[in-house]
């Protein structure tokens, strides 16, 4: 039996994606039947930088999009919004080369304040640890938002829910996948 015959650059990707190790992020876009490529790459821990990781896939570092997480003030009473979630935890969806605009951000989830939940509860909250964030099977369905620069690209990277491993897909079936809703969240790093 063969099993191929000649193979175009759609059956290599789909080949390479098996061969690759399978992450909840990855069996999520399976099961939507959404296409996208696994990228390994080696990781440092003590350099886990966007920036990094763009440098080590072969793509600039503002097509490199890092999720963060973040807990709102919770001041807004939400029990008419049932579909929302009442923890205040949202995630920030922004490109490696910018840091998160705390205040923007607050003002897309509907809350007055808003900060970064401290690493190590990021493991408790997503099922993710720091490096391998990513808004896609999380262990709760969080509100996401993605800065509006994603859209400017026909394909980005983002964590495939472990460190050393990037999922490449499309913006539009990202924010299907993810039900992201779009806002402008990055700014300029200050350095």
């Amino acid at each position: 039996m063969k099993l191929h015959q000649s193979l175009d650059l759609d059956d290599w990707t789909l080949y390479n994606v098996k061969t690759a190790q399978k992450t909840n992020a990855a069996r999520l876009l399976d099961r939507m039947g959404i296409h996208y490529e696994l990228r390994e790459y080696d990781v440092d821990p003590d350099d886990l930088a966007a920036e990094t990781v763009a440098a080590k896939i072969g793509l600039p570092p503002e097509q490199v999009f890092k999720t963060l997480v973040a807990r709102g003030d919770h001041s807004k009473d939400r029990s008419k919004d049932r579909g929302k979630d009442r923890s205040g935890i949202c995630m920030a969806v922004i490109p490696g080369d910018q840091e998160l605009n705390l205040k923007a951000l607050a003002a897309a989830a509907g809350e007055r304040k808003i900060q970064l939940v401290p690493v190590k509860e990021l493991q408790a909250l997503t099922g993710y640890i720091r490096g391998g964030v990513t808004a896609l099977a999380a262990k709760r369905d969080f509100p996401v938002y993605v800065d509006e620069t994603i859209e400017l690209f026909d394909v980005v990277s983002i964590s495939a829910g472990i460190r050393g491993l990037q999922i490449l897909i499309a913006p539009a079936d990202y924010l299907r996948a993810t039900n992201g809703t779009i806002a402008a969240l990055g700014q300029a790093k200050i350095h």
